[in-house]
């Protein structure tokens, strides 16, 4: 990536909790400012993004997603999302990680596009903390 000497000053607004670990991750890192470390994060999700977009053909692969199940209405949203993507859905796990918050493992098969589109659809829901996609080429 390229540098550019011409900045642009943005202002957001993260929950406490969340900036708390941000900070605790780039004092850990060693990052001179937040700013260095939303930056580098940035480029990450903008490599990370650039990565999906490339999944292409047959494949096979997995999504994990964290979640907060106390989320109002999350848990139905989830449910409604993955019966629109029956076809591609092989099987799941779900797991409690405390009282709150579950790991869900979904595995996948189909054209890239569509578990991109998955992945994508559970990736921006309203108390999804992450979500994950890995797949692999099907070889013949």
């Amino acid at each position: 990536m390229t540098l550019d000497n011409d900045l642009s000053r943005i202002g957001i607004s993260l929950p406490k909790n969340l900036l708390d670990r941000f900070d605790e991750i780039i004092n850990a890192r060693g990052y001179s400012s937040r700013s260095e470390g939303i930056r580098d994060a940035i480029r990450t999700y903008i490599t990370y993004y650039r990565w999906m977009a490339d999944v292409k053909g047959e494949r096979e692969g997995v999504i994990t997603m964290v979640y907060d199940h106390d989320q109002r209405g999350l848990l139905t949203t989830i449910t409604d999302v993955q019966h629109e993507f029956h076809e591609i859905i092989k099987a799941s796990l779900h797991s409690h990680v405390t009282h709150n918050r579950c790991l869900e493992v979904i595995l996948v098969h189909g054209d890239g596009a569509q578990l991109k589109a998955l992945a994508e659809r559970l990736m921006s829901q309203k108390g999804v903390e992450s979500v994950k996609l890995t797949t692999i080429q099907i070889e013949e």
